[in-house]
C-alpha cells in the first residue's frame, strides 16, 4: 500500500463527526465547539475566547443548544462553546438556528451592559469595539435598565497599572484576557482580577507595578475600551486611519506590524497576525518605539559644510561635494550600523566595491572579535532551516551569548511558549539567571565574560541533553570573546545540533546576504575567491573588483585615526555604540572627510563634511531578513519624493564619482531596481569558506595595583536609552530600574555582611573610560563578575564605562 492510499485512514482515526445547524463537519479531537463552529462559517459571539489563550468560559457570551440526540451527548440548558470539546455525533444549535442559543445570548449581553457605560462616543475602542458590534447583532434591541431605576457601577479613571497602560474599570467584562496574557503567554503575572462578584475587577499588586515588556498586546486583544494606551489615548478614531502592513525594526525577528495612520502622520502600531513568525504578538518595542522619525532633530534637508559650519545645500550640490571629497581624500571606508534595510545594504556593498574600489566596509561597528566575520561567512551566510517552530519542537535549545527576553522578543514567546508545555528545556551560558531564562524555567550554565568557551565545551556531555535535535542561537554578544564562536560551531558539529546566528539588529542578517563586510561579497561570495570576484564584476559591468580583504570596523576606525584612510561614509551608526566610542570620535575627527547618511543629527552630522538626510522605514519599501533567513518585504507607507533611501543617496554619489573619473555608476535608483539586481545575481554556489578564528586580542589592561578587579558583563535591556525609542516618554518609564548585580560573595567583599544590608546600597563601577553609580541587586552571578545594562543610564556603559569582559573595580557608593 502506498504512503497515498494510508494518509486518509490516519486522519480518520483523528477525526470527530458532528452537526452544527444541520451541517456535518469533521475536525480534529479536542477541537472546541466554538473553533468548530467557524469551519462551517458560523460566528458564535464570544469575549473572552482567544485562540491563542487557554480557555476561561469567563464571558458566557458564546452559549450554544446542544440538544439530546439518543446517544448522550446533549445538555439540559446553554454551554459555553468555547470550553467544550466536540464529541462523536454531537449536535449543535448556536444562535444562528435555535431560540434557545439566541435568547441566551441576548441575555448574557444585557448582564453585561448593566453596569457598562454608554461613553462609545470618547472610548478609543469606538469603532473596533467587539462589544459595539456583538450587542448590535447579538443584543436586544432596546435595553430594560433605564426602567429599572438603577444606577450603573463607577470607578475612579483611568488609573495607571503601568506608566503605558491605563484601565477604565468600568468599562470591563471580566472576561480574563489580560490577567491570561500576562500569566500564559508573556509570564508577568502582576495583573489579576480581584474581588468577587459585582466588586470584581482588574487589579495589579499594590506595591508591584505591572512590569512588562509585552503589556500593549495586552490592550489589543482587550474586547472593550477598559485597556488603554497612555501614547495613543484620545489621538484618534479608528475609522479616520488608514491602516499600512510592515515589519518591525528594531530586532532580527521580523515581526508583522500593522501601520496605522492619519494625513502623513503614524498614530499607532499593533500586532499582525502572523502564525509562522509572531503569531499574535509583538513587544511594546516593536509597538510604540516609532516616534525617533518624528523627533524635532530629524534631518530633512542636506547639508555641505563650508567655512567650518554646515548650511543647507541641494542634493546635486551635496552628491558632488560628497564625490569631490572622497576622490581628494584618497582612501576611503564604508560603515554603516545593523539598521538598513537587505536593499541598502546591498548599495552600501556594491558603492565600497565599485564607486571606492574598497572591501574596506563593514555593517558592525559594534564590539567583536576578529573571529566573526569569517564566522559570517562561513557559518551564516546562505545559510537558514531553523524556523520559529522548530524552536517549540526542539526537546533543547541552547542560548550562547543570547538574552532572548532583552534581545530577540519573539524568540522569548516562542521559548517560553515551548517551555510552558514541557516541550522544550531551554539551555543558556550567560553570567547568571536573567528574569527571562526563569520564566522559561530555563536552567544556567554559569559562565564568566571571557570563560564562554569552556562553558560551552561543557555541553558536549551527554547531561546536557545537546544531541542531534537540539539547536544551538548563537547572539551576537559571542562575538566579543575570542574562540566562542569556534566553540560553538564545534559543539553543533560533535552533537549533531542545529546552529542558528541570532542578532540584536533588524538589518544585520540581511548585511550578511548582502555583503557588507570586508569578507564577503553579496550573495555570499568570499572575496578571497577569484571565480567569485570574476562573477560578481562580470554581473555589475567593471572589469574588476579589489582583491585584498578588507578592514574590519575596528581596522577601520584605527587606520582613520592613523591617517591610513583619508575618508569614510558613515550610515546609521551611533558612536556610543561602537566598540570604542572615544577612539572612534577622535577617528571622525582625525579623517580627511567624512560623508554621513543619518536621519537624525547625531555626533557624526555634527563634524561630517557632507550630511545627507535618509528616508525612515515609513518612507520606503524595503527587506529585513530575519535570523532565520525568511526574507520580509515591506512597502513604504508614505510617499514622500524628498524623502530618500540609502541606496538612491549612494547612487548619487557613486554617479558624480564616475564623472570625476572614480569608478562606475550603481546601476540603480528605486528598492525594486536593487530588488531585481539582487535576485538575477543569486546566491554563491561555490565552497564555502573554512572558519578561521584569527588572533587572540591583547589583555584588557589590568586596574591600578591593590584594587581588586571584576570582570564586566552587559547587554542591552529591550526598553533602554537608545536612539531608537526616542520620543517615546510612556515607553521609557516602562524600563527596568539599572542595577548593578554581584553575587553574595562579591556583595560582601565589598559591602560587608548581607544580612546586615538595608537595601539601599549603591555601586560604583570604574573601568578605563569611567564610572558608572547604581544601585545594588544580589544575583547568581559567578564571583568576581558585575554586571551593569549597556545602555540604561548615562550614554552607556561603553562610552562611560569600559568594554565587555575588561576588568573594572566596584566600590560603595557614598549618597
Amino acid at each position: 500500500m502506498t504512503a497515498t492510499d494510508k494518509a486518509p485512514e490516519k486522519v480518520d482515526v483523528d477525526l470527530v463527526t458532528l452537526t452544527i445547524d444541520g451541517v456535518q463537519v469533521s475536525v480534529p479531537k479536542d477541537t472546541l465547539v466554538i473553533r468548530a463552529a467557524e469551519q462551517v462559517g458560523v460566528q458564535i459571539p464570544r469575549f473572552c475566547d482567544h485562540p491563542l489563550l487557554d480557555p476561561v468560559g469567563a464571558c458566557r457570551q458564546c452559549l450554544v443548544d446542544i440538544p439530546d440526540a439518543g446517544n448522550g451527548r446533549g445538555f439540559p440548558k446553554p454551554q459555553a462553546s468555547c470550553t467544550l470539546p466536540v464529541a462523536e455525533g454531537m449536535v449543535v444549535n448556536t444562535q444562528a438556528t435555535s431560540e434557545v442559543a439566541d435568547k441566551a445570548q441576548q441575555g448574557v449581553m444585557e448582564f453585561l451592559l448593566i453596569n457598562h457605560p454608554l461613553d462609545c462616543p470618547v472610548c478609543d475602542k469606538g469603532g473596533e469595539c467587539p462589544l459595539q458590534n456583538q450587542a448590535m447583532s447579538n443584543g436586544r434591541g432596546e435595553s430594560r435598565f433605564a426602567e429599572s431605576g438603577g444606577v450603573k457601577r463607577t470607578f475612579p479613571k483611568p488609573i495607571n497599572i503601568s506608566a503605558q497602560v491605563l484601565l477604565d474599570r468600568e468599562r470591563c467584562v471580566l472576561c480574563a484576557r489580560c490577567t491570561r496574557f500576562s500569566e500564559q503567554i508573556a509570564g508577568d503575572p502582576f495583573i489579576a482580577l480581584a474581588e468577587r462578584g459585582a466588586l470584581q475587577q482588574v487589579a495589579i499588586y499594590e506595591r508591584e507595578p505591572y512590569e512588562s515588556y509585552f503589556s500593549g498586546n495586552a490592550i489589543q486583544i482587550c474586547p472593550v475600551g477598559a485597556l488603554t494606551s497612555a501614547d495613543y489615548r484620545f489621538r484618534s478614531r479608528p475609522f479616520d486611519l488608514v491602516s499600512t502592513p510592515s515589519v518591525a525594526e528594531h530586532d532580527a525577528c521580523g515581526a508583522a506590524i500593522r501601520v496605522d495612520h492619519r494625513r502623513g502622520k503614524v498614530m499607532r502600531r499593533l500586532a499582525g497576525n502572523d502564525a509562522a513568525v509572531n503569531e499574535e504578538w509583538i513587544s511594546d518595542k516593536d509597538r510604540f518605539a516609532f516616534r525617533y522619525a518624528q523627533v524635532e532633530d530629524r534631518i530633512t534637508y542636506p547639508q555641505v559644510r563650508e567655512d567650518g559650519e554646515l548650511r543647507p545645500a541641494s542634493w546635486p550640490e551635496a552628491f558632488a561635494v560628497a564625490a569631490r571629497g572622497l576622490r581628494e581624500a584618497g582612501a576611503s571606508a564604508v560603515l554603516t550600523g545593523g539598521r538598513l534595510t537587505a536593499e541598502d545594504a546591498y548599495a552600501y556593498a556594491k558603492f565600497a566595491r565599485v564607486a571606492l574600489q574598497t572591501n574596506d566596509v563593514d555593517f558592525r561597528a559594534r564590539p567583536h572579535t576578529g573571529e566573526e566575520a569569517s564566522f559570517l561567512a562561513a557559518q551564516v551566510a546562505l545559510s537558514g532551516g531553523v524556523t520559529y517552530s522548530d524552536l517549540e519542537a526542539a526537546p533543547v535549545v541552547v542560548l550562547l551569548g543570547l538574552e532572548p527576553e532583552d534581545e530577540a522578543a519573539t524568540i522569548f514567546l516562542r521559548l517560553r511558549k515551548a517551555a510552558k508545555r514541557g516541550r522544550t528545556q531551554v539551555v543558556s551560558v550567560a553570567p547568571f539567571t536573567s528574569r527571562g531564562l526563569a520564566k522559561m524555567k530555563g536552567r544556567l550554565v554559569p559562565a564568566a565574560p571571557g570563560a564562554e568557551v569552556q562553558a560551552i565545551e561543557s555541553l558536549k556531555d551527554a547531561a546536557h541533553g545537546v544531541t542531534k535535535d537540539a539547536i544551538v542561537l548563537v547572539g551576537e554578544r559571542l562575538a566579543q570573546t575570542h574562540g566562542a564562536l569556534s566553540a560553538a560551531v564545534a559543539l553543533a558539529a560533535s552533537t549533531g545540533a542545529r546552529l542558528a546566528w541570532v542578532p540584536r539588529r533588524a538589518g544585520d542578517r540581511g548585511a550578511v546576504e548582502a555583503g557588507a563586510l570586508p569578507n564577503l561579497l553579496p550573495g555570499g561570495r568570499p572575496v578571497t575567491e577569484a571565480a567569485a570576484r570574476v562573477d560578481l564584476a562580470a554581473a555589475w559591468g567593471v572589469a574588476t573588483l579589489p582583491t585584498k580583504v578588507g578592514r574590519d570596523g575596528n581596522a577601520i576606525v584605527a587606520a582613520l585615526a592613523k591617517g591610513d584612510l583619508g575618508g569614510v561614509v558613515v550610515g546609521g551608526v551611533d558612536p556610543d555604540d561602537t566598540s570604542d566610542p572615544a577612539a572612534f570620535r577622535a577617528a571622525l575627527d582625525a579623517a580627511g572627510f567624512v560623508v554621513s547618511l543619518e536621519l537624525r543629527e547625531t555626533d557624526v552630522t555634527r563634524v561630517a563634511d557632507v550630511v545627507l538626510p535618509v528616508a525612515p522605514v515609513t518612507d520606503k519599501a524595503g527587506t529585513f531578513v530575519t535570523w532565520d533567513a525568511r526574507a520580509r518585504e515591506f512597502d513604504a507607507v508614505f510617499s514622500n519624493p524628498s524623502s530618500l533611501p540609502d541606496l538612491r543617496v549612494l547612487a548619487g554619489i557613486a554617479d558624480e564619482l564616475a564623472g570625476l573619473g572614480q569608478g562606475s555608476p550603481l546601476g540603480f535608483r528605486t528598492v525594486s531596481d536593487v530588488r531585481a539586481e539582487m535576485q538575477s545575481l543569486g546566491p554563491w554556489d561555490g565552497a564555502r569558506p573554512a572558519l578561521d578564528a584569527g588572533k587572540a586580542p591583547k589583555p584588557a589592561k589590568a586596574p591600578r595595583k591593590g584594587e581588586t578587579p571584576f570582570v564586566l558583563a552587559t547587554w542591552k535591556q529591550l526598553v533602554d536609552l537608545g536612539s531608537m525609542q526616542d520620543g517615546e516618554a510612556h515607553l521609557r518609564a516602562t524600563a527596568r530600574t539599572p542595577v548593578v548585580r554581584l553575587s553574595r560573595a562579591s556583595y560582601e567583599s565589598v559591602f560587608g555582611m548581607l544580612d546586615a544590608a538595608t537595601g539601599d546600597e549603591r555601586a560604583t563601577v570604574t573601568g578605563d573610560r569611567g564610572s558608572i553609580t547604581l544601585p545594588v541587586v544580589v544575583a547568581d552571578l559567578p564571583d568576581g563578575v558585575v554586571w551593569v545594562p549597556a545602555r540604561s543610564t548615562g550614554r552607556g556603559v561603553l562610552a562611560e564605562l569600559a568594554s565587555p569582559g575588561s576588568a573594572v573595580t566596584v566600590k560603595g557608593a557614598t549618597s
